[in-house]
């Protein structure tokens, strides 16, 4: 891995920030859009401290519940492309708010789209569904996909070298773009506080 740059939550666009909050939810692919107030409106500024603070307070939740997860998202990312032989993980997440906290694991495996659902106490996989075919995508997704297929490392090994890096565990992971080119983006739980790194996997060399 190369390029490795990790930041705090703080350190963060907004943007960076809602991403983050909406990832923790649900999965980070689903994040919605927000409004964004005129510059000339008078509580604008009293408006983004309150999204912040339900941000920060969203997030403390979050990485309470996952705490008590007996289940690291390694584990969960193996368990999930078990599934589907040759499945490679496009992100994963912990959800901790609708019931039983799982993580969340999309993978893709012979143009095919999947979810997983993986019990973070006990590793059982309550949910292995077809999402869509990956020509339905996006065109930035369909291009992250299509460039993972062009490294070795996988987003398991990105998330290794981001816990070693930052001695926490990760709660969420994926893939993103930098400068035109594919990174693993990997949200690691160190101490009380959230850290994103990004690191980005060198091409498969030609032979």
């Amino acid at each position: 891995m190369v390029n490795q740059r990790a930041r705090s939550t703080r350190a963060m666009s907004k943007t960076t920030r809602q991403l983050l909050v909406i990832g923790l939810l649900t999965l980070l692919a689903s994040a919605p859009s927000f409004a964004v107030a005129a510059p000339s409106a008078p509580d604008s500024s009293s408006g983004q401290e309150q999204a912040t603070e339900s941000d920060d307070l969203a997030i403390a939740h979050q990485i309470e519940i996952f705490r008590t997860a007996q289940v690291s998202l390694n584990r969960a990312i193996e368990i999930a492309e078990r599934a589907h032989a040759g499945a490679r993980t496009s992100d994963v997440s912990f959800d901790g708010g609708s019931g039983a906290p799982v993580f969340r694991v999309r993978t893709f495996h012979d143009g095919q789209l999947w979810e997983h659902a993986i019990n973070a106490a006990t590793g059982e996989m309550s949910t292995d569904r077809f999402v869509s075919s990956l020509k339905e995508l996006n065109a930035e997704d369909r291009t992250n996909i299509a460039s993972l297929s062009g490294v070795d490392q996988q987003l398991s090994d990105a998330v290794r070298v981001a816990e070693r890096a930052t001695s926490g565990k990760a709660i969420s992971g994926g893939l993103t773009r930098e400068r035109g080119k594919l990174n693993f983006v990997v949200i690691i739980v160190s101490g009380l506080d959230l850290k994103q790194v990004l690191l980005e996997p060198p091409r498969r060399k030609s032979r």
